[in-house]
């Protein structure tokens, strides 16, 4: 290999690439080209580390207690923290004969003084570490959704008249500025008119062109600031189903953003779903989304977009979609006394492929639950054909026991209150998910008001409650290798069981604790944090894990030729390193919080 080889080889590799060229040549006088043959042990707990090495040819395992825990080959780094250290547990050992660098320990720590970049590599924090290894996995995509704010992409100017001003004088100042849509200031409140408005307020009832432009306006402006980012952008239209966004600046309106600009941008295809959905008038017409969601989902995925920005926009999909069979099944005269709610990772807007269904009916106090009986039992049917699998459980619409009225479902409540058995406590965890996405809304608020009103003192049963998120080992051993499972998943983990439901759990429990009514896991650490129980570094690395968690399961879910129902095992060898890395430090926190739990609800003290 060429000198010119070399130094394109070193500048390939991270952190190396974070170096300048002058740096880069100072240290290619100081590395040597070493041999090792198979079995050398070259790093071990009574062997030191003298160099940093960087392998060219060849494979090294690294072991603990025997137990593989790494494997590195071609372009791979070991070990700095034996450096940095100056002890180890591992043993380093040559598997396939090595050619490798060798950046002599010195020269190592005295690069790691010199430069920042690459000391922030080595010793960087969880936060910092997890972000970057992140960033550098999707760099090649560029990540726009994660980078563009609203005010890079093409804005409209606003076309602004006051409210008394005519129809007809303020439709010719739209035409002379060739704007898509009017505003219309009436005092403190600003109002839109577009096409649709004058076509249904003023063509179609014959209303004079001479009548002030502020009859004819809506009011109630969907904006967003010019700092925020498109993707939130692209979730606001999603929501609210809307064509265009007012930006502002401040209190300063200063464009209009266009969804056509938007999606392409993005080239997205979320609108589309939406649209199929609104149009829908069978449900044979919604019965293509399930599909068109999946190919979504791969494509936000592909491009390094965060799996809890994914989970927002696929939760406000869903949530049109129920909607729209609520719609279809239940006579227009009940519509407004009943309230579907969602449960379960519906529930906490986090469900990105569809997995079980989580659902419930609330209904008015005196109203005929016959009548609304038959009607649930089609929801759950066309959900079923719409891809949600029926709850295991029964946890559905179609069961009585998830369909009462507000007094019914006070009377439950108490009785979970009132007991420790496992189903109630269960129940109970279940309900604390719970999102209305048809329907009364209100209804669902007073029945979560009476919960959080009658669970005053009850820190028995919180401690009961949290328990369960110790419930199942998290798959680290004592020397941070995986510990996988046996029988039919020998070379896999249940990373569900294993991370993902402790930090669900444990925060759910908390937000019961302190009457925290967002349902978002994410949104639940953030309400944890501003109240002071967590520090905000602690909360970081709580939000940055359960995302690495949620984004490894999905990677993983996608990879499946067949994805019928929820996937939970992964195989980590089938990872990459960074994966690895990512998982393990994953696991720590996961660790970290159980400590935190055991503490806080004294759980050491509870059979």
């Amino acid at each position: 290999m060429s000198l010119f080889d070399q130094k394109t080889l070193l500048m390939s590799i991270h952190p190396f690439d974070l170096l300048s060229e002058r740096i880069i040549d100072t240290l290619m006088t100081q590395m040597d080209i070493a041999y090792y043959p198979k079995e050398t042990v070259l790093i071990a707990p009574r062997v030191q580390a003298q160099f940093l090495t960087i392998i060219i040819k060849g494979i090294v395992n690294e072991m603990i207690d025997e137990k593989l825990q790494n494997v590195y080959g071609e372009s791979d780094i070991f070990d700095a923290n034996s450096l940095i250290y100056e002890n180890t547990q591992s043993t380093f050992i040559v598997v396939e004969d090595l050619i490798c660098y060798e950046l002599p320990k010195e020269t190592f720590l005295n690069l790691l003084q010199d430069v920042e970049p690459f000391q922030n590599y080595f010793m960087q924090d969880f936060i910092t570490k997890h972000q970057q290894l992140k960033q550098r996995q999707h760099q090649s995509e560029l990540t726009p959704f994660m980078v563009s704010r609203v005010d890079e992409i093409y804005l409209h100017s606003p076309c602004i008249v006051d409210a008394s001003l005519s129809i007809k004088e303020s439709l010719q100042i739209m035409t002379q500025q060739n704007a898509q849509i009017l505003l219309v200031q009436d005092s403190n409140r600003m109002g839109v008119v577009s096409d649709a408005n004058l076509r249904e307020k003023v063509l179609l009832v014959g209303k004079s062109i001479d009548d002030a432009i502020g009859e004819i306006a809506t009011y109630g402006l969907i904006t967003i600031e010019k700092s925020d980012f498109l993707f939130n952008a692209l979730l606001l239209f999603t929501k609210h189903g809307v064509k265009r966004l007012i930006v502002t600046d401040g209190e300063k309106i200063i464009g209009i953003l266009e969804q056509l600009d938007l999606l392409s941008h993005f080239a997205n295809h979320s609108h589309l779903i939406v649209e199929s959905i609104e149009r829908a008038v069978s449900i044979e017409d919604l019965e293509n989304t399930q599909r068109s969601l999946t190919y979504l989902v791969r494509s936000l995925t592909s491009k390094g977009v965060r799996v809890r920005y994914i989970s927002k926009l696929v939760s406000e999909l869903n949530s049109k979609l129920y909607r729209k069979v609520f719609e279809m099944v239940v006579p227009t005269s009940l519509q407004g006394r009943c309230a579907l709610i969602v449960m379960g990772s519906e529930g906490r807007g986090e469900q990105i492929l569809r997995t079980d269904q989580d659902n419930a009916l609330i209904f008015h106090d005196g109203a005929d639950e016959s009548e609304l009986a038959s009607s649930m039992t089609r929801l759950n049917e066309y959900l079923i054909r719409l891809g949600f699998p029926k709850c295991t459980g029964n946890i559905m619409v179609s069961n009585p026991y998830w369909r009462r009225s507000v007094s019914g479902y006070k009377s439950m409540m108490t009785g979970w209150i009132e007991t420790l058995n496992e189903d109630s406590l269960r129940s109970l965890s279940i309900f604390l998910d719970a999102t209305c996405v048809a329907g009364d809304a209100l209804l669902l608020d007073e029945c979560r008001s009476y919960l959080y009103e009658n669970f005053e003192a009850s820190s028995d049963i919180l401690a009961h409650l949290a328990k369960s998120a110790l419930a199942f080992e998290t798959p680290l051993s004592l020397f941070s290798g995986f510990v996988l499972g046996s029988a039919d998943h020998e070379s896999e983990l249940d990373i569900k069981k294993g991370g993902i439901f402790a930090i669900v759990h444990g925060i759910r429990i908390l937000a019961l604790e302190y009457k925290i009514e967002s349902t978002n896991t994410t949104e639940r650490i953030k309400k944890l944090n501003n109240i002071g129980l967590f520090d905000k570094r602690f909360a970081n690395e709580l939000i940055e894990a359960y995302d690495t968690l949620l984004e490894i399961r999905l990677r993983s879910m996608l990879s499946q030729t067949n994805i019928k129902e929820e996937q939970n095992y992964v195989n980590p060898k089938l990872f990459s390193k960074t994966d690895r890395h990512l998982l393990k430090d994953a696991f720590k926190i996961v660790n970290t919080f159980k400590k935190f739990l055991t503490f806080h609800f004294h759980l050491e003290m509870v059979l």
